[in-house]
């Protein structure tokens, strides 16, 4: 299955596929495609950013342009939702559903939501809804696939609130999480303190800390070191780039510094990662 939709006004595209087919897995190699991949029967093994994730039925994985996926031809049971920016992101949706919200830039690893049968019943009803809509051609086409991806993020935001115990903190406290972790997106490459960011954000790094601290949220360090940490991986396995290179791309002036980095986030040397996980790349 292949469902293609492109506005050639202003370059908006949606498409989805269970990847069975040469063009389908070709989207996996282009650049700028937000993906969400459901299993829908038995389990998937795909490749994240050169790891092995395992797909269960009825789990949803959520890929922003930044990871690099790889899904066999022969799968069983994938559907995906793949769009890029112009098609939803330029809409003026609500900061959590949006692409930058909670689902593709709330941590440094591809975040998995599990469906109840109740969800589950929501999903493909809405699949049902996605294929009708394919078939109708007219002006107003574009709108309605949009809004029927809206409603499959704001079920899935939901589900990831629930999951990241962020269900009962109110708008202000999840913005506060939201924006944090977008401000990581946009500057890790050159600011890795949290004091970097409580002060773009108007707060101190102690006050920071202890909220995320309160609320059984992964730590600020944390996550700006998981993010620094996810793409020197990335480069190492998918770039010719030096380990010094690298260094210098994600904002270390010593070389030094960055090999003693990634040997505690990743416990082995730069080199020694590459070599490892050669086959993958």
């Amino acid at each position: 299955m292949k469902l293609d939709y492109h506005n050639i006004i202003d370059n908006g595209r949606l498409t989805v596929t269970s990847f069975q087919c040469g063009p389908s897995l070709q989207l996996l190699q282009e650049k700028g495609l937000y993906k969400i991949v459901w299993c829908t029967e038995g389990e998937e093994r795909l490749v994240v950013d050169g790891y092995d994730v395992i797909l269960k039925k009825n789990q949803v994985l959520f890929c922003t342009p930044v990871n690099i996926v790889d899904i066999p031809k022969d799968n069983y049971g994938l559907i995906a939702f793949v769009f890029n920016r112009e098609f939803y992101c330029i809409q003026h949706n609500d900061p959590e559903v949006s692409c930058m919200g909670l689902l593709f830039y709330g941590a440094s690893n591809a975040p998995i939501i599990n469906l109840s049968i109740k969800e589950q019943a929501s999903f493909n009803a809405m699949l049902v809804l996605f294929q009708e809509e394919f078939e109708t051609r007219d002006h107003i086409q574009g709108e309605m696939l949009r809004t029927l991806l809206k409603r499959m993020l704001i079920t899935s935001t939901r589900l990831i609130k629930q999951d990241s115990n962020q269900a009962n903190l109110s708008v202000k406290q999840v913005d506060l999480i939201r924006k944090f972790n977008i401000l990581v997106e946009q500057h890790y490459k050159e600011k890795h303190q949290v004091a970097d960011y409580a002060d773009l954000l108007f707060k101190s790094p102690k006050t920071l800390s202890n909220f995320f601290k309160k609320h059984n949220v992964k730590s600020p360090l944390k996550i700006i070191n998981e993010r620094i940490a996810a793409e020197a991986k990335r480069l190492l396995l998918y770039s010719d780039k030096s380990a010094e290179e690298i260094a210098y791309e994600l904002g270390y002036k010593e070389p030094s510094h960055f090999s003693k980095f990634f040997k505690t986030q990743a416990g082995t040397s730069p080199l020694s990662f590459r070599k490892e996980h050669q086959f993958i790349s």
